[in-house]
């Protein structure tokens, strides 16, 4: 996580600092951290291998598994990372209000061609990754499938399976605004963390 560090100025951010590989959880976590920066987005992360695999979702995820979304990867975060909630000041690196939109555990759900259940570090090396989540706001499976190749390759896809989760009509980034931790607003962080400031 060495680019993490490198990025970010600690003695500005609040951001926690990457210091080595996390303390594995017993069941892996996931966290979606909706991102004001220079454009709005969602940032996807998955717990696999003691850190935060991450991906920008501009869109955010989506509840109809006929929706295909881009993911773009980003650097590993600590898993100290799941827990930030806040205000990236501006000039630093991702400066803009962070909100922990959505937060649960997740489990591998891919197999192999065998039958076997897949590990997440094994699904993640393949380019292709299949779990459940099971947050607040988001459940059931999901896809996170590479692009090999064309002009998007490199960027990966987010889908979700078409399960009894699946929910053509919901659209939660629409309608589930608020932080899950907080249940603070965009604003309302804002104007805490320029409260704190103040002090």
């Amino acid at each position: 996580m060495k680019s993490y560090n490198e990025k970010r100025d600690f003695s500005k951010t609040k951001e926690p600092k990457a210091e080595g590989l996390g303390k594995r959880n017993n069941q892996p976590v996931f966290v979606i951290q909706k991102h004001d920066a220079t454009n709005l987005h969602y940032d996807f992360r998955l717990e696999i291998d003691g850190t935060l695999k991450s991906w920008s979702v501009p869109k955010g995820p989506s509840t109809d598994p006929s929706v295909k979304r881009m993911a773009i990867p980003t650097e590993d975060h600590p898993l100290t990372y799941a827990d930030f909630e806040g205000t990236i000041p501006q000039g630093e690196y991702g400066g803009g209000t962070v909100m922990i939109w959505d937060k649960g555990s997740i489990k591998s759900i891919k197999k192999d061609d065998n039958g076997d259940l897949l590990s997440l570090e094994e699904s993640f090396e393949k380019g292709s990754i299949e779990v459940e989540l099971k947050g607040e706001k988001l459940t059931g499976g999901y896809n996170l499938v590479e692009m090999k190749g064309g002009r998007m390759k490199g960027n990966w896809l987010l889908m979700k399976q078409d399960d009894k989760e699946a929910d053509a009509r919901r659209n939660p980034v629409s309608t589930q605004t608020k932080s899950v931790i907080s249940g603070r607003s965009f604003l309302e962080i804002e104007k805490a963390e320029k409260k704190n400031e103040k002090k």
